[in-house]
């Protein structure tokens, strides 16, 4: 047989139409998932305007306190870790409707932008869980601060984590010292801190920064302080095991 003979009349009349889709074996169970969404946690906070609906519980954001939320973040990084994600069950078109008019992530996080650090993920969250932030470097700058500042103040996040990862390229480049083309090397000086404390060793260096990150966003803001003074927000610095999807609070 010849793999590349024309195709025969006969072979055209038994393909689909182009213009339409290849059926899906999924799509029953689709949409008997999306009639019965409704009658769980998450219908719950439709009705319940403030309701956050996580993976075992629904929380009222204002009933949340900033050790209950890094346990969650924790819990959910677990799950994430063994592979027992929970998030996915939760309905896209119901999240997307309780968020539409305003947001109430009960946790900000400011990440590297490394494209191995799927935050919402990491912790096994979902839509309007989490406000990200995200830097090459997980680096505290004046937007960063005022991003993270907005949360805290305006949305109501009751834990602030600045999570380093394993292998960081931003960290890496910066105790390598290297020429480096265009504007990347501005980077350099927002993490030569860390870099002066741990020396060669790559994964100190980014432990490192991620805590003096940490406390820094905490001294530079005076909303942030006011806020953790009061104890209703927790900064915390975070190392990120891309390999083992663990997270370490430092």
């Amino acid at each position: 047989m010849n793999p590349k003979r024309p195709l025969s009349d006969a072979d055209k009349s038994a393909m689909p139409p182009t213009n339409e889709p290849f059926p899906s074996s999924n799509q029953p169970g689709r949409r008997r998932f999306l009639q019965l969404a409704g009658c769980g946690a998450l219908g719950a906070g439709l009705a319940n305007p403030g309701l956050i609906a996580t993976s075992s519980k629904a929380f009222a954001q204002g009933d949340l306190t900033p050790d209950s939320v890094m346990q969650e973040l924790i819990d959910g990084n677990k799950r994430f870790a063994t592979g027992k994600i929970t998030s996915n069950d939760h309905d896209l078109e119901i999240l997307k409707q309780h968020n539409a008019e305003k947001q109430e992530p009960f946790a900000a996080v400011l990440s590297c932008a490394d494209s191995r650090v799927p935050v919402e993920l990491v912790f096994d969250q979902t839509i309007g869980h989490i406000f990200v932030t995200r830097v090459a470097g997980n680096m505290v700058t004046p937007e960063i601060i005022a991003s993270l500042e907005y949360g805290a103040a305006v949305l109501g996040t009751k834990v602030i984590l600045v999570m380093g990862h394993a292998a960081c390229g931003a960290v890496k480049a910066t105790i390598q010292a290297k020429s480096v083309p265009g504007q990347i090397s501005v980077l350099y000086q927002h993490l030569q801190p860390a870099v002066d404390q741990a020396g060669t060793d790559l994964e100190a260096a980014i432990k490192g920064n991620a805590k003096l990150q940490a406390g820094l966003l905490s001294k530079s803001s005076t909303v942030v302080a006011e806020l953790v003074k009061a104890g209703k927000v927790k900064v915390a610095a975070g190392y990120y095991d891309i390999v083992t999807g663990n997270l370490s609070i430092l």
